[in-house]
């Protein structure tokens, strides 16, 4: 069976980059391929046995005699069966008995490790590690260091911070998250599981705030696209309670950024989500009167424009007799539509179309076909 299929490949690759071609590159591949079909024994796997050699089963430890371990159930009908390796069906069938038995201690403590090295994202396991270290009042600080070595090695998993989290609240410690947190984003900046743990020290331990934009500052400045940054950047403000003198400010910092990167998504996103607290359009002046010198300037960033074209657009109290305003923005949708950014040509003949039935405006040069 096992020649047939490599027949099947053989044949589908050769037809694909040439028989000449293949036979060079997939040689040694296939023939390495046998050999490992002849080292490997029924029931076993090789893999596994290599990176265990001083690793004793569950089921052949002497202290573990008195638990009669529980298959995995897959039901009658197995579409398609995992292979699992002997030591996961081992240490998991150990798990499925205890968790059934309810037995917390010292020995379990021992089994769950070694289920979460093998899958971390088991959620079930992280919830029955919690009770066992709750009932054997294990010291939460060991248990603290033992997740954070967890997460430097499984950094995008759900449960892992979910119980980090839980360890804190019981700590009611924040002391050392920030730090934490900040050396995982040095690993990756945009790391969604690590922001989102973040957010959520800062918001329960809000003294922890204070110095946040600071933090956030240096990531801009490293990296002024790393939209993680903008949005955290925002939370900040945003839960800061602002008032104009901080929104004016953080509109002059906007301006700055995208002096030097003009197309940087990130920041115009942030320059939109702080005129949200524009009252009687004030912000909405700045902005404009921004973004028309910008463009005098000879600047055509597609960010810029589509930024023109939403202040007109959002300005409900714009006198349809204003014919000039109302040609600028129809005519900056068809320069996005034909020069700047034609694979959206679609969306800015629907957005021209949307200002011309809200202004009454049908008449003009710049008319879209």
């Amino acid at each position: 069976m096992y020649n047939f299929f490599k027949k099947i490949i053989f044949d589908i690759l050769k037809w694909a980059v040439g028989q000449s071609v293949l036979y060079k590159i997939t040689g040694a591949v296939l023939n390495m391929d046998d050999q490992n079909q002849e080292h490997k024994s029924d029931g076993s796997d090789f893999s596994d046995e290599a990176d265990t050699l001083n690793y004793v089963l569950y089921r052949d430890r002497p202290e573990w005699k008195d638990v009669q371990p529980i298959a995995q159930d897959d039901g009658p009908a197995q579409v398609v069966q995992i292979a699992y390796s002997n030591k996961f069906s081992d240490v998991f069938d150990y798990f499925r008995a205890v968790l059934k038995s309810g037995e917390k201690s010292v020995r379990v403590l021992g089994l769950v490790t070694d289920a979460l090295t093998l899958n971390p994202a088991n959620y079930t396991v992280w919830i029955y590690r919690l009770e066992i270290v709750k009932h054997l009042k294990i010291d939460l600080h060991n248990e603290l260091e033992y997740i954070s070595n967890v997460i430097r090695e499984f950094t995008k998993n759900y449960q892992v911070w979910q119980y980090r989290k839980t360890i804190v609240e019981m700590l009611n410690d924040p002391s050392g998250e920030l730090e934490f947190t900040a050396d995982i984003l040095d690993m990756d900046s945009k790391n969604y599981h690590a922001w989102q743990y973040r957010q959520w020290v800062l918001t329960a331990f809000s003294k922890l705030m204070e110095n946040e934009l600071n933090f956030v500052d240096n990531l801009i400045s490293q990296d002024m696209r790393n939209n993680s940054a903008w949005n955290q950047r925002y939370f900040v403000v945003n839960n800061s309670d602002p008032n104009n003198d901080v929104i004016n400010k953080e509109l002059e910092y906007t301006f700055g950024k995208i002096q030097i990167l003009s197309k940087n998504e990130s920041a115009w996103n942030y320059l939109r989500g702080l005129l949200l607290y524009s009252e009687n359009g004030a912000l909405e002046d700045k902005v404009r009167d921004f973004c028309s010198k910008l463009y005098n300037k000879g600047n055509r960033s597609t960010h810029l424009m589509s930024c023109l074209i939403d202040l007109t657009d959002a300005d409900e109290s714009a006198n349809p007799e204003n014919v000039e305003k109302i040609k600028f923005a129809l005519k900056l949708c068809s320069d996005l539509a034909s020069v700047y950014d034609p694979i959206r040509r679609f969306y800015w003949e629907y957005i021209s179309k949307d200002i011309e039935l809200k202004f009454n405006f049908r008449e003009h040069d710049n008319k879209m076909t």
